[in-house]
């Protein structure tokens, strides 16, 4: 982490701002900057972020070239991309992973080699923040793929009920309120008597619930940090100290606006219907606070309408993470120079990094000349917060070898046991042993110490 580490000790001098990351597509869509889609000068992007689109479209008018962007669900995203790769196909040009996925996709050959010519990748590793970089390395230590962001977690809170409740809005105040879990379940009392909720859903901290490895030579890590996340989104459901707004839905993104109503445990909030006839005899509140990565602040930027300029970053009691798009270039493609072309222009350029940046409003890049640039720059957007160095400073501490090709199952069946256990169905001890069974036959060659 040396040039990371450098570039920290630069940027601290200074102050610092600016803010997130990419939002994934919920559903297939492609877009296509010109209508000449038959044409040579075309490359073909599959995607789950819908950056990506922006990305192509700034690319098309700068240079002319066609780009065709499929945002695909993430839930599809991997089956998508295997089928057609292993196919032989030659489209998509362009590939784009998060980093749970890495590994399956490199161990397919899914990925150029960016190291070989005419790519000499490791030319520009200085240019990247270090654990981004190694990220896009597979096990060999090949260039595979490159990200335009880091994605380290924070909370999004409320600066103005932070001032209503506690007469402070201050970032370091605030993160002395989710220093732990026994904390948060106190400040959640706090907020609820104040009229208040502390989170939409008991799933809010579910990108700090562990920043250790599901796996660890080869044995299943249910470490005591996840136990005690499950004891906190247990008693945040039971103790009625949500809106039971799950994340994603409709009245989650609600909350970023203002007043939600406060739904029950049994509401079904994917239907329009029952949270409209729950929220005809409920009353409201408001949310104070959101757990999301970086990029969360495009989220925000999205969906909070009045409350835009409301906000403010503190700390999570982990150092969590989520996502991250990691941009390669399909082996099998016939246009590899002009896709990597792409992937340098979303990932390297400077100029595309500032444009990224202000059209964002932010996205925290990984560029590091950017960044060491935009050192003094304050988030107006943010209450004049210095999020750049907040995001880098919780950057410096990830680390992404707890990644693990089991973690989406894994975590799958983790989540399933908790929420056995916050509606009633099974008891702790139940849940995590029926967790242990699950994982057992979905992963017999990972050994189980119950």
């Amino acid at each position: 982490m040396k040039q990371f580490k450098k570039l920290m000790a630069v940027l601290l001098v200074g102050s610092l701002a600016l803010v997130g990351c990419g939002s994934s597509g919920s559903s297939d869509s492609s877009s296509s900057s010109s209508d000449s889609s038959g044409s040579a000068d075309k490359i073909v992007v599959w995607t789950l972020a819908q950056d990506l689109e922006q990305f192509g479209k700034k690319f098309s008018e700068d240079t002319g070239i066609d780009v065709e962007t499929v945002v695909i669900a993430p839930a599809d995203y991997l089956t998508k991309v295997q089928s057609a790769l292993l196919g032989g196909a030659t489209e998509p040009d362009v590939i784009v992973a998060e980093p749970q996925m890495l590994a399956t996709m490199y161990d397919a050959g899914f990925f150029e080699d960016l190291n070989q010519e005419p790519y000499n990748a490791q030319q520009y590793s200085d240019l990247i923040v270090d654990y981004v970089w190694e990220v896009g390395q597979d096990d060999d230590g090949i260039q595979r793929a490159i990200s335009y962001q880091i994605t380290p977690a924070g909370m999004f809170y409320r600066r103005d009920i932070a001032m209503d409740v506690y007469g402070t809005d201050d970032p370091e105040f605030i993160s002395t309120l989710f220093k732990d879990y026994p904390t948060i379940y106190n400040t959640a009392i706090e907020l609820r008597d104040a009229g208040y909720r502390i989170f939409a859903s008991d799933g809010e901290m579910g990108v700090f619930a562990g920043d250790d490895a599901w796996v660890v030579d080869g044995v299943l890590n249910l470490s005591q940090a996840r136990i005690d996340y499950m004891d906190l989104a247990v008693a945040l459901y039971q103790d009625d100290l949500t809106a039971y707004a799950s994340q994603w839905s409709a009245p989650w993104y609600q909350a970023m606006k203002g007043e939600v109503p406060i739904l029950t445990a049994e509401t079904n909030v994917w239907d329009s219907d029952a949270v409209a006839e729950t929220a005809a005899n409920s009353g409201t509140t408001e949310i104070f606070a959101f757990g999301l990565p970086s990029w969360g602040v495009l989220t925000l930027r999205d969906n909070t309408d009045e409350t835009f300029g409301l906000w403010g970053v503190a700390e999570g009691p982990s150092s969590g993470f989520a996502g991250g798009s990691f941009i390669g270039i399909n082996s099998n493609s016939k246009k590899k120079d002009t896709a990597w072309e792409f992937v340098k222009y979303c990932t390297l350029d400077a100029d595309v990094m500032e444009w990224w940046i202000d059209i964002s409003k932010g996205d925290t890049v990984a560029h590091i000349p950017t960044l060491e640039k935009y050192s003094d720059v304050e988030n107006e957007n943010f209450g004049g917060q210095q999020l750049y160095q907040f995001w880098l400073e919780q950057a410096q501490e990830i680390d992404y070898s707890v990644v693990t090709q089991y973690d989406t199952a894994i975590g799958n069946a983790w989540g399933d046991a908790i929420n056995s256990v916050k509606i009633g169905e099974k008891t702790k001890e139940d849940a995590i042993n029926y967790f242990y069974d699950v994982v057992a036959s979905t992963y017999p060659q990972i050994q189980i110490n119950r």
